[in-house]
Order: C-alpha cells, then structure tokens, then sequence
C-alpha cells in the first residue's frame, strides 16, 4: 500500500479492459467482453494486553482472543456490451465469504463466518457518444462501492466483524444500494449520489444518505479540489443524532510547487449540523515529501487530524459523527494498528502522525508509523477521566509481493497507554500487536 496519491471520487475501470483482462478467457458469449477476478486472504492476529472494543460499529462487542485467525474468499464476474454509439452496458457481481476463528471462548458461542453479496450492479457509460469526453457520463445502480476523497468520510459501505467475522480482513466494501451518477466533462468531475449502507443486522442503525460531489483537477491532474453536500437519515430511535444530519466536506490534495512536484499537502475539512442534536467539526492536514530520485525512495509526512468531542456541560451534542470511513492507506482512515483499529473511534479525537516510508525493490516497501493521540473532551471518553493524553503508538509495515498474484504484509505495534486510558479502564500495561497477512489476487 503506497503513499495517498492524489484522488478523486471513485472511477472504476471499464471491465474487459486491458491486457490482463483479454487474456482471461470465460467461455462466455463473446458479445460481451467478460472479466473474471478471484481475490482471497488469511491472517494470524496476536495482541498483548488488548482492549476489545470494536470502534467501526459502537455497541458491536468484539470478542477476539490474544491470538485468532480470519480468512476470505471473493470470486467475482464483469461484463460490459458495447452498443454502436461506443457506449457500453456493464455490470458486477462479487461475493464474499468471510470466517474468524480462534477467537471465541467455547461459553460464548462458536467461531464466526458468513457468506453473502458485495457487489451486484449494472450501469451505463457514454463511451465516445459526447464531445465532453470518453466516458464523460457514467450511471451505476444496485450493490457498488463509492469512495469519496480519501476516504475520511465515505468509503466502507459494508460493516464487518460481530456476527460477519472478517473484522480487519474487510472484504465487503459495497453499499447495500447504491445509485451513483457522474459527469466529467474535462477536469471537472460532478455526481449525484444515493447510498444505503449494508450494517450488521446486530447493529442496524438505517443509516444512509443523498449527496452531491464536485471536483476539478488542476495541474496535469497534480491538484484536485473537492467540496460536497451530505444528507444523512437513520432510524430515529437509534441514531437521533444522524437521522437529518447535513454534512459539508471540503478538501484539497495538491503539489503546487513545479520546482518540487515531490512536495504535497492534502487539506481536508468536515461540518455536521444536525439542529440541536448534532453540531460538530472535524479536519486534517498533512504535509509530505518523497524523495524519488533517491535510492530506496524514502517518503516522509507529517498529518494532525482533529475530531471534535461532546461537551458533557451544553445540551447539543458536539461529538463528531465518524460515518462511514475506510481504509485508503496505512494510518487513514483507521489511525493506528492497534488504537484506531480495536478502540479509538475518529470522534472526539486529536492525532499527530509522523510517517516513514522506503521501497528498497518494486516488490519489497514499508514504513514506520508514529501517532500521539489525545483526546479533545476527556470528559465525555468516560466516566472519571480528566487527563487528554491517550496513547503513543508506533507502528512497523513491510509488503512483499511475492509474485504477481500474491503479496505477504508484516505488522508489528506497540501503544503504550496514556493517563486517559488508565483513569477510564485501570489499565498501564503497554500494548503489543503482530500480524501476518496472505493475500491473493488474480
């Protein structure tokens, strides 16, 4: 997983393009061009003195052992025919199965696994049929996945973990349903969006949105500007505070210098307002440099991210809604391997990120992450807590793509527990993490 390059709202592919995809024969009718994909992993997770919180889906208990054990399967088919105009008609269909095992006491049930839908869509691109562009205009409706930005705010539309297994895996990332809309004429990008996220059926909230996205890409494509409206809606009785929420996001990705395209900066600002139930703000910003010239191509950056927290003294709630976030790269959006991935929600937050980055062969990258997390209201982290300090954290990375179909990950962590953790739980141990990941994909 390299560094963020500058991004957009999510633009797939055409199926059956490329190379790599007209080697694939299906056997199906060759009025379509057909591409068949089959993605797979397995993991061993190990913790010392873990906490089991669950900070994807709050109130979803989690009860993973010191050491347990997850693994997935995705096949998947795509279509496209292309009609006289250039135009084509596609469509996708993946499923997931998912299992967690070794991680249940035998009093609490047995090991989790499921099976199920992740993409199932068909839609419609202009091909060459407008002046304004290939493909200027795209429609999608049914299962399909949406990322917005980089991913701070919408991209996960499937929830994993409780009763679906696959926690860290994550294998579903496709909304429930989803129709997506965009038009590109030029560097500017514009969609309409409808999105209903597929939740645990444990932890069903209703939660989904209407949306409008706007992006121009400036530079050679070196800087894109976004901003974009949000309604939210969710079963009232539930999540009050999301049922009604408007969401206002701003952000901007950019390389402005020409002497130094390796400099970046990424900018990214969230307001939610939801009358007197939700007023909250979250922002980030991010400085980086990689030195591409340089053996090894060391990449270095700097990120603060801020969360708002609830004022327990006022009647409105001020905690920030994390929403729907998901994982574009190492440390975003989940903020450490053991603080962000197993108890630390993107609310009532404030993070420092220094990051370093190598890739010594094409086939061989890693890095090392280092997060001091604090705490923007310790007030309402829980009951007794005074202190803002959380945790300080590093994390070690290293990929290896054994070939062109595999790729093994390595992860090592530790946190050691801030005042904050020790007057919410009673706990002073310093936490360790260890990971070993197999991935396939064909």
């Amino acid at each position: 997983m390299l560094l963020p390059a500058v991004a957009t709202a999510q633009d797939p592919a055409p199926p059956g393009s490329g190379d790599k995809a007209q080697a694939r024969s299906t056997g199906l009718p060759s009025k379509l061009e057909w591409t068949f994909t089959f993605d797979a992993g397995w993991g061993t997770f190990g913790f010392a003195n873990s906490l089991y919180d669950n900070p994807k889906d709050p109130g979803v208990p989690e009860n993973l052992s010191d050491q347990w054990f997850e693994g997935y399967v995705k096949p998947g088919l795509a279509g496209a025919f292309t009609l006289p105009s250039s135009a084509q008609i596609y469509g996708t269909v993946t499923a997931a199965g998912e299992r967690t095992y070794g991680s249940v006491a035998p009093a609490f049930g047995s090991d989790v696994s499921s099976f199920g839908p992740d993409d199932l869509s068909i839609g419609w691109r202009s091909g060459n049929a407008f002046a304004i562009g290939e493909n200027a205009v795209d429609v999608v409706v049914g299962r399909a996945p949406y990322q917005l930005g980089h991913g701070m705010l919408v991209y996960d539309g499937t929830s994993e973990g409780g009763s679906r297994g696959g926690y860290w895996t994550n294998a579903r990332k496709a909304f429930e349903f989803a129709t997506i809309a965009r038009v590109k004429p030029g560097p500017h990008t514009i969609e309409a969006f409808y999105l209903d996220r597929d939740e645990l059926p444990e932890d069903d909230s209703g939660s989904r949105l209407w949306g409008v996205n706007y992006e121009i890409a400036t530079g050679d494509e070196k800087t894109t500007l976004g901003a974009t409206y949000m309604k939210w809606f969710a079963h009232r009785k539930l999540r009050s505070e999301r049922d009604g929420l408007n969401v206002f996001n701003v952000r901007a990705y950019t390389s402005p210098v020409p002497a130094a395209p390796d400099l970046s900066f990424e900018f990214e600002y969230a307001s939610e307002r939801n009358a007197g139930a939700l007023h909250s703000n979250a922002w980030t910003l991010q400085a980086g440099y990689e030195f591409a010239d340089v053996t090894w191509k060391p990449a270095l950056s700097y990120r603060y991210a801020f969360f708002q927290g609830d004022d327990p003294s006022t009647r409105t709630n001020e905690g920030f809604d994390p929403l729907s976030p998901g994982f574009d790269d190492w440390g975003a959006w989940w903020q450490g391997e053991i603080a962000g991935e197993y108890f630390l929600a993107n609310s009532n937050s404030i993070s420092h990120l220094v990051r370093a980055h190598v890739a010594p062969r094409e086939s061989i990258e890693g890095g090392l992450l280092f997060y001091r997390f604090l705490l923007d209201r310790p007030a309402s982290f829980a009951p007794g807590v005074t202190d803002r300090h959380v945790a300080f954290e590093t994390d070690a990375y290293t990929e290896w793509k054994v070939n062109r179909t595999f790729t093994i990950t390595f992860v090592g962590a530790f946190a050691d527990p801030g005042k904050a953790v020790q007057q919410a739980t009673g706990r002073t141990k310093n936490f360790a993490y260890g990971m070993i990941y197999v991935g396939y994909s064909y």
